[in-house]
């Protein structure tokens, strides 16, 4: 189902065409434009004998809510998901704005509307936003920048890893969550969303750190991912051991005994001076701020980000994973400190699993085993091939480590094996989907594969910098993109 054609002149038609090979109902489908005060009217109420599309087929029906110039027209499903979305510019979709190729292409501004059936395509230039067919495409967003919000423009874009191969999952990315949806007392800007990590204990839930100190449960409401409002509409703020300073909170995992645990590169109130930390938080725990249980700091590790210099401050643990223990010793990873096959028992205090924080400096990831007793062991450091490392995941499903990084590598995810000589190393690196931003996307996750639906699952981005394709766009001021990865 794509919208296929959109006025603003006048009659203010949209035309919806069904590509595909059966029909489709759409009797309690709607749409609405991009005026957050405006409520999305039924399909079937503007246009009353629009109850089905058969394959191949089109519906048009005239706008009851308006659609004006620099507008959109977002098409709904019955459980309110954003199916397909048009945005276009100042001076309107006038005479129409068209997919070429009919059905499946890129909007452009047509010479003659045809509405009701195949695009002419006999117009260009720039038309409306929006993609589709086998380039995919890019839905969702909408409404406008509340006051306060203030997206950044990305920094630090650099060249992509030689053999890189393209997105496997499906094309198409949806934005996901509402416009400015993350401003704190700490950071009202609205951006700044770093680190991503599905709960592995219920993967409705998806854990989110904010930079400025703060931890975020969200869950699905209506295709988007909101804060749970019976955990904190609003966040949890966080801080270090003690109850004190205000932690750069830029990664997190959930560990095998359920707990979240965080990076932090710095104290937020004394900004040049590292702070690489990791500290663990019970999410049960009541109270808008919390206090870690544990805290383990491994700034002496890294004497080249104490120059007092922020920004070299700023370039320590970007991100962590959780990798647990029976991994690891059924793959055959060998303990570069022993020289052996791994054996969990030599180190009794560590818990399931071990935590592989990922460095913002140069790309590569430092193994640990946090000790109850706040102690650590380090295992030493593995290359990513990436020259930074945004985010770190273990995943199940590919039975892969997954270091992620932002436009400084090319928007790209390496997945790490154990190889035959039992080192760990990239096996492979892909590309984010093409039609998503290149930006500051520093958290990554994908869902457990208990989710999977049709042979996929929901894989999750998140944009530190909330700047989408720039202004006027409708990815302007959002955090979080969703999209597809292979069972």
């Amino acid at each position: 189902m794509r919208i296929n054609e959109v006025t603003s002149d006048g009659a203010d038609t949209v035309e919806l065409y069904n590509g595909g090979t059966s029909a489709v109902s759409i009797g309690s489908w709607k749409y609405v434009d991009n005026d957050t005060g405006h409520s999305a009217a039924s399909v079937s109420s503007s246009s009353p004998s629009a109850t089905s599309i058969p394959a191949g087929g089109y519906v048009t029906f005239n706008s009851t809510i308006g659609l004006g110039d620099n507008d959109s027209a977002f098409l709904l499903d019955s459980n309110g998901n954003t199916v397909d979305s048009v945005t276009w510019a100042a001076g309107g979709a006038k005479p129409s704005d068209e997919r070429c190729a009919n059905g499946t292409g890129w909007f452009q501004t047509s010479t003659t509307a045809t509405f009701g059936s195949a695009n002419s395509c006999s117009g260009g230039g720039g038309g409306g936003g929006g993609g589709g067919g086998q380039t995919g495409q890019l839905l969702g967003g909408g409404g406008s920048l509340t006051s306060g919000c203030t997206p950044e423009a990305p920094s630090g874009t650099g060249s992509t890893p030689a053999g890189t191969l393209a997105w496997p999952g499906g094309l198409d990315v949806t934005i996901a969550d509402n416009v400015c949806a993350f401003t704190t007392s700490t950071g009202p800007e609205g951006r700044d969303l770093s680190g991503l990590a599905f709960d592995p204990a219920n993967p409705s839930v998806l854990w989110a750190a904010k930079n400025k100190d703060w931890l975020f449960k969200l869950v699905k409401s209506n295709g988007k991912w909101i804060p749970d409002a019976s955990w904190s509409a609003t966040g949890k703020q966080i801080r270090f051991l003690g109850g004190s300073g205000e932690p750069d909170s830029e990664g997190l995992t959930v560990g095998g005994n359920g707990h979240i645990y965080v990076t932090s590169e710095r104290d937020n109130t004394h900004n040049t001076v590292p702070k690489d930390t990791i500290l663990e938080f019970d999410p049960a725990a009541t109270g808008s701020t919390l206090t870690p249980i544990h805290q383990w700091d491994m700034s002496s590790q890294f004497p080249q980000l104490n120059t007092g210099s922020k920004d070299d401050a700023n370039l320590g643990f970007e991100g962590v994973g959780y990798v647990p223990d029976s991994w690891l010793t059924a793959n055959g990873w060998v303990d570069p400190l022993t020289g052996a096959a791994y054996n969990p028992a030599n180190y009794p205090l560590h818990g399931s699993g071990l935590f592989f924080a990922g460095l913002e400096w140069d790309g590569t990831l430092h193994v640990y085993g946090l000790n109850s007793d706040g102690t650590f062991t380090t295992f030493g450091t593995i290359a990513t091939g990436k020259a930074s490392v945004m985010d770190v995941m273990f995943d199940a499903g590919t039975q892969r480590i997954i270091a992620t990084c932002d436009n400084t590598c090319g928007e790209t995810h390496t997945f790490l094996k154990v190889n035959a000589g039992g080192a760990i190393v990239p096996d492979v690196t892909y590309t984010n989907p093409a039609v998503m931003p290149t930006d500051n996307l520093e958290g990554f996750a994908i869902a457990p594969t208990a989710t999977c639906v049709n042979g996929f699952r929901e894989a999750v981005w998140s944009d530190d910098g909330i700047y989408g394709f720039g202004s006027g766009s409708s990815s302007y001021g959002h955090a979080i993109y969703s999209g597809t990865f292979p069972c």
